[in-house]
């Protein structure tokens, strides 16, 4: 492990030694303390997955692992939180590591300022409604945080959070504002607002959002800034009436992307998952994100920025998730019905199907993409323990070799396991 990863962790157990010591030594019933820890590991056989694969291409397979260490402190006006975690694949590192890779994914604090209003100041994850737009991204080894101020009002069923962002590569002397995001994959600096209500007398919530997001359009050569403003607004709906869970939403981008092409963009998205029973449900649902066929004018293809993409386009993350090849961008149709089955408390499973089109005709081109199939199955081994496992097929079309590559010729498909153990060490 590097020097600094050792004094960072050092640190990091120091102070959950202190502030154990410190709960343990207060009398007061409002302080609270806690520590979390979580092994998530996840072998995968890849034969297609993210990208599809050409014919004669052999699969991949390995093992990844998440290792995380929680550290909590509430008391009245005061929340801390403190999360490391190692992540890697097995053998990726050698038996005798000096260059390791020890982060803390979390780093924040919670001031109560009044029975109203909350400021949230740190690296945190971000996760609002269905996570179309924002989400934490839990399904990939390392999750997604962002370094942001929260400020939050609540009152009444009423919620209104603002969300500000200033990013920077490091503390530079002078030379401007120049943020190169080639590795961060990040904005500039961000502003959002969101804003939710859940209705008294029915069980419908609606979220309306409005994101501002700066994103650097300059010159890295000579870290000239050129940032380009992009708005997302839009608005999020779920009603669940009985055994019916509904929920629809709709996003519009304008201003201006990266490269300084206008925007003019929209998704919708509407999902229905009905209770037969206590044992089978049924779901449908219809995704619509648009499309741009030409590299010059107005970019009319949709962006869902950090959204949880694994949790609506298919499992394989042929969308969104990963690229579209040679500049293509021709959005999204996703039409998916699915069933699900809940054998006891412990066991349950689902399986699911999408139709996969392009949003826009590309010419010389039909829309159609293909057919994904999805299985997965849960087994709640024991409070803090569980177990998931896979497969997913994918039949692809001539369409999906020109934008996202391989051959549709070839057999497509993704297995995997997963155990996750979650227990919560100590609370006081």
């Amino acid at each position: 492990m590097k020097k600094k990863d050792s004094l960072a962790l050092a640190v990091f157990l120091l102070l959950g030694n202190i502030a154990m010591s410190s709960a343990q030594e207060n009398t007061g019933d409002q302080d609270r303390f806690f520590i979390s820890a979580q092994l998530r590991s996840r072998g995968e056989y890849r034969n297609g997955a993210l990208i599809p694969r050409n014919e004669g291409e052999s699969p991949a397979g390995f093992i990844n692992e998440r290792a995380r260490l929680t550290l909590g402190y509430e008391r009245k006006k005061l929340s801390l939180r403190f999360s490391a975690q190692h992540v890697g694949v097995w053998g990726q590192d050698a038996l005798v590591d000096k260059n390791g890779r020890f982060i803390l994914n979390e780093a924040w604090a919670g001031l109560e300022l009044s029975d109203s209003w909350l400021v949230q100041l740190g690296r945190q994850a971000l996760v609002y409604d269905d996570e179309r737009i924002l989400g934490g991204l839990d399904w990939n080894v390392a999750g997604r945080y962002h370094d942001a101020l929260k400020i939050v009002f609540h009152k009444n069923g009423h919620q209104l959070h603002g969300i500000f962002a200033f990013n920077q590569n490091d503390e530079y002397v002078s030379g401007g504002t120049f943020y190169d995001s080639s590795k961060t994959k990040l904005y500039k600096n961000m502003q959002t607002l969101w804003y939710h209500y859940d209705f008294d007398t029915t069980p419908l919530g609606i979220s309306v959002l409005a994101m501002n997001l700066g994103q650097e359009g300059g010159d890295a050569a000579t870290r000239t800034s050129d940032t380009q403003y992009m708005q997302t607004v839009g608005t999020h709906l779920k009603f669940n009436p009985g055994s019916w869970n509904l929920s629809g939403s709709f996003y519009y981008q304008t201003g201006k992307n990266a490269s300084a092409r206008s925007v003019s963009a929209y998704m919708g998205s509407i999902r229905a998952l009905y209770h037969i029973n206590k044992t089978w449900s049924v779901n449908a649902g219809t995704d619509y994100l648009s499309g741009s066929k030409s590299p010059d004018g107005t970019y009319k293809a949709f962006n869902p920025l950090y959204g949880t993409h694994h949790k609506f386009y298919g499992a394989m993350d042929y969308f969104y998730a990963s690229d579209f090849r040679n500049g293509y961008a021709p959005g999204l149709s996703d039409t998916q019905v699915g069933i699900g089955y809940k054998a006891s408390a412990a066991v349950s499973m689902g399986l699911n199907y999408h139709y996969f089109a392009t949003g826009v005709k590309l010419d010389g081109m039909k829309r159609s993409l293909g057919s994904e199939f999805d299985y997965q199955l849960d087994w709640k081994i024991m409070k803090d323990v569980s177990l998931s496992v896979g497969y997913s097929v994918m039949l692809g079309t001539s369409t999906m070799d020109v934008v996202k590559g391989g051959d549709h010729r070839s057999w497509q498909d993704w297995g995997w396991v997963s155990l996750n153990i979650n227990p919560q060490i100590f609370v006081k």
